[in-house]
C-alpha cells in the first residue's frame, strides 16, 4: 500500500477539493497522483507556496515551501 499525503495544509489547500491523504495499491499510481497534485497546486493556488513531491519509503509527501 502506498500513500500520498500533504506535509502541511495551507489555506488554499484547505479550500480546495484535494484530499489530505490518499492510498494506492500501485507505487506508480501514487507517484503520478502526487506529481499531478503538486503541479496543479503550483499552477492554480495563490503562489505563496511552492509544492514538490518527496518519496519517503511507501509514502509520497507533498512538501510545502515558501515561494520567494
Amino acid at each position: 500500500m502506498y500513500t500520498v499525503k500533504m506535509e502541511k495544509e495551507c489555506g488554499c489547500f484547505k479550500r480546495s477539493d484535494f484530499p489530505a491523504v490518499q492510498t494506492f495499491e500501485n507505487k506508480d499510481d501514487a507517484l503520478m497522483e502526487a506529481t499531478e497534485m503538486a503541479n496543479d497546486m503550483n499552477e492554480t493556488f495563490c503562489k505563496k507556496h511552492l509544492f514538490s513531491v518527496i518519496e519517503d519509503g511507501d509514502s509520497f509527501i507533498i512538501s510545502v515551501a515558501m515561494n520567494d
